[in-house]
């Protein structure tokens, strides 16, 4: 079954979860977490990621993060690609450490934010890391610790969360992850089954023939499930409609090169000139990001790495391409 493209947006929230090949631990020292939280405050200082719960065990990671300026795709594989490029390394070893793919469900805030929160934050104790909440409250290693002010990581943003506890702050935050001991809830995505309350919920529904919304990526109720999965239609509208009006990549460069005053051929030349390097990256952020080109295709037309490319498209800059290329098309 082919897998579903991941849903995105600036603003939205996912629950991330990244594990590595099986029987394989991406942490094998303290050193290695240490390096990885590094690496997601340099995304959270740059407003590509906003982090409000994590955890990182032996096998797997947890995030809860919402995007920012840049697509979450981009930031994993910045995150991903330099941690485990360093750590072999440092462990003299070689080839993959993550399984292929990282698991993104994008979910709604109310009530997830808080559900979500607690339930990353548990898993230390569901993996006997840790014996009680007592322990994890200075366990260093998950957003708990920061939360409960034990830890410093000035990267995490602790007020989202503590100010739906009002006065109560971290007391009513540390009672609210307490009462999630004993609980084993379902937050693995679906839209309706978890949001209504369960599979006989759903069932009653379907004999009143209510309308329903599920989607394995997303994690909310039906009404939010179709909320997204609309934006992301008129997101790919978008994208048909302005890929119909630029065919190929050829046409594509001849559009860029025009209003950016260069020469076509000289475009797609090594020349390091710095217009052209302006206007390669133009090419690479509305080839990637809005027509929806895979960067390996963009690189191949360019002659350039596939790194470098997806590096260019992920950069800061115009990003109304449509208003950009008004004249032209």
């Amino acid at each position: 079954m082919p897998r579903h493209a991941r849903l995105d947006s600036p603003g939205m929230l996912h629950h991330v979860i990244a594990r590595g090949l099986p029987g394989t631990r991406i942490f094998t020292a303290k050193r290695d977490k240490e390096d990885f939280l590094h690496r997601i405050a340099g995304l959270c200082e740059t407003d590509a990621i906003a982090v409000y719960a994590w955890a990182l065990m032996d096998t797997h990671v947890h995030l809860l993060v919402r995007t920012g300026r840049a697509p979450l795709s981009s930031s994993m594989r910045k995150l991903l690609t330099g941690f485990v490029v360093t750590f072999n390394k440092r462990h003299n070893r070689y080839g993959h450490l993550f399984q292929n793919r990282y698991k993104s469900i994008v979910c709604e805030d109310d009530p997830y934010l808080l559900q979500l929160t607690r339930y990353i934050h548990l898993n230390p104790i569901r993996a006997g890391l840790v014996k009680d909440v007592a322990e994890l409250d200075s366990y260093a290693f998950t957003g708990h610790t920061v939360i409960m002010g034990k830890a410093s990581r000035p990267w995490q943003d602790t007020n989202t969360i503590l100010a739906y506890f009002g006065t109560k702050g971290i007391d009513g935050y540390r009672r609210f992850v307490e009462g999630g001991i004993d609980m084993n809830p379902d937050l693995s995505g679906g839209g309706l089954t978890r949001s209504a309350g369960g599979v006989r919920e759903v069932a009653s529904l379907r004999k009143q023939r209510e309308p329903m919304a599920s989607d394995e990526r997303i994690l909310g109720s039906g009404a939010f499930v179709q909320s997204i999965l609309a934006e992301n239609e008129k997101d790919h509208d978008s994208s048909l409609a302005l890929r119909a009006s630029v065919p190929d990549l050829s046409t594509l460069a001849r559009l860029v090169a025009h209003k950016e005053k260069v020469d076509p051929e000289e475009l797609l030349s090594c020349s390091r000139k710095r217009p052209l390097v302006h206007a390669r990256r133009i090419l690479c952020r509305i080839a990637v990001r809005k027509l929806r080109y895979t960067g390996a295709s963009v690189a191949r037309f360019l002659g350039l790495s596939t790194s470098l490319v997806n590096r260019m498209a992920n950069e800061k800059g115009e990003d109304d391409f449509d208003e950009y290329f008004q004249s032209s098309l």
